[in-house]
């Protein structure tokens, strides 16, 4: 079963863009596929970013694939999982840089 972490914007987002995330998690699942989805987290206990980047991070690091969503590429979050992901050697699946 593979692990995949689903990547994506969500600061400034109607619904912080949860129902891209929902949608292709459970389409992913659906597949058979292991998938760590960053909003079904629960708030880190600081509420902010860097909080839950720190939660994300830890997420990525268990994956072998990150899924990115549309819009990765225009999201300081979304850019630095990437970057990880990248970095770890993690294959990257989603839409290219605009």
């Amino acid at each position: 079963m593979t692990r995949i972490y689903i990547a994506g914007p969500m600061s400034g987002l109607p619904d912080l863009n949860y129902p891209a995330f929902h949608a292709k998690a459970a389409e992913l699942r659906a597949q058979g596929h292991h998938v760590e989805n960053p909003a079904e987290n629960e708030p880190p206990h600081c509420e902010s970013w860097l909080g839950y980047m720190r939660l994300a991070v830890a997420q990525l690091a268990t994956c072998d694939v990150v899924v990115l969503l549309p819009g990765w590429d225009e999201s300081r979050g979304a850019r630095i999982e990437h970057q990880l992901a990248v970095g770890l050697g993690l294959e990257v699946v989603g839409p290219a840089h605009a």
